[in-house]
């Protein structure tokens, strides 16, 4: 009688199952990527969990003793950041592994081992299929929020004679708390066009709320035809009734531009002070205006203006890009974000940012932000 064979699977078939199982879970990135990718992920963890992290207290112990302190508040940092259901599973899982290696000695030769290592890794997989399942809610619900706020923001530029303008924004998470716009209040009349950008206090989705207001006010205002210095009054009264007594300002750049007189007539609420780069390549600064919206419903707000030349660049920023930082922790700053539009190369809109937001990726690298980042150039030719 014969004995039945078991089946072989060919190593051409084994290498391409292997294969497709490695593409399906690295989503076909290469290792250097995946790398860098924990790394940044790694580094994100660390600043989050961090922030709970008595770093003073620490270094007043000797240095022997300062490790375990820190193990102990990460621990204490990651616990109490669980529902008090899952804090339970965590310390049960961890008093199994614990009791896992507890050896028990009856008599001379008996040995009684408690052996729970299975168990402990099944409740941590428990825990982290909770977390999971949370986390991807979470997400769903935030790409949801991240559609409806693309609806917002202008997704591409509007025509404007005798100038072009370009933008870019990148959240830190699904959801932003920046607001770029550039729009006429009344088509009809293309004389008076309306460039804003803004960064609403927090992040995710309080400050991304909160922008939705701001735009939802700002368009609906300007299209009453409301001179800017009455524009930015009612605005910023409208933000000090819903900011928390100042806790969710808002920093604005508002300007008005005139295509005909290439005039532009603006007011800084609170807001890093864009910068216009003169075809000859002088610097002038637009630092014009206020407190930031939302602080105080008395304020008096001043404008400026200036004319626009060919070949000039106005280039409006939020926070987010010169406080972006490398592996190492250093800020991009205004020094680099100032030599850069200094040599901003003699093209587009488009070109322009591209080669500002370049500047800034070959400064930060793969390091997870922690703030929005958003640019938008405006290019009179």
């Amino acid at each position: 009688m014969r004995t039945p064979k078991t089946p072989r699977v060919s190593t051409p078939r084994l290498v391409d199952r292997v294969r497709t199982f490695w593409q399906r879970v690295s989503e076909g990135r290469e290792l250097d990527d995946l790398w860098s990718q924990f790394v940044a992920d790694a580094r994100s963890s660390y600043g989050f969990y961090g922030h709970d992290v008595d770093w003073e207290e620490i270094q007043k112990l000797s240095r022997w003793r300062r490790p375990l302190h820190v193990a102990k508040q990460f621990f204490w940092a990651l616990l109490l950041k669980l529902s008090p259901a899952r804090r339970m599973l965590l310390l049960l899982a961890f008093v199994m592994m614990v009791l896992s290696s507890i050896s028990i000695h009856v008599g001379n030769n008996a040995v009684f081992e408690i052996k729970f290592e299975a168990v402990a890794a099944l409740v941590f997989l428990l825990l982290l299929s909770l977390e999971l399942a949370d986390k991807v809610t979470m997400k769903r619900d935030l790409e949801i929020a991240r559609e409806i706020q693309t609806w917002l923001v202008p997704s591409q530029a509007p025509e404007v004679l005798g100038a072009d303008i370009a933008f870019a924004t990148r959240p830190q998470n699904s959801v932003a708390g920046d607001y770029y716009d550039a729009f006429y209040p009344n088509p009809e009349e293309q004389e008076r066009l309306m460039v804003v950008i803004a960064d609403v206090a927090g992040k995710s989705v309080p400050a991304a709320l909160l922008m939705a207001t701001l735009q939802a006010s700002l368009r609906t205002i300007a299209g009453e035809k409301a001179a800017l210095t009455d524009l930015v009054a009612r605005l910023n009264r409208y933000a000090c009734a819903h900011s928390l007594n100042g806790l969710r300002f808002t920093t604005a750049v508002l300007g008005e531009y005139n295509p005909v007189s290439r005039r532009l007539v603006y007011v800084n609420a609170g807001h890093n002070a864009p910068i216009l780069r003169r075809a000859n390549g002088g610097i002038e600064i637009l630092d014009v205006g206020g407190l930031p919206l939302g602080i105080r419903s008395d304020v008096k707000y001043e404008t400026a203006s200036l004319e626009l030349r060919p070949g000039d660049a106005l280039i409006f920023f939020t926070d987010g890009v010169i406080e972006a930082f490398n592996e190492s922790g250093e800020e991009f700053g205004n020094t680099r974000w100032l030599n850069a539009i200094h040599n901003l190369p003699d093209t587009n809109a488009q070109q322009t940012l591209l080669f500002l937001m370049k500047r800034v990726d070959e400064f930060v690298g793969a390091t997870r932000q922690s703030d929005d980042i958003t640019c938008l150039v405006f290019r009179s030719r």
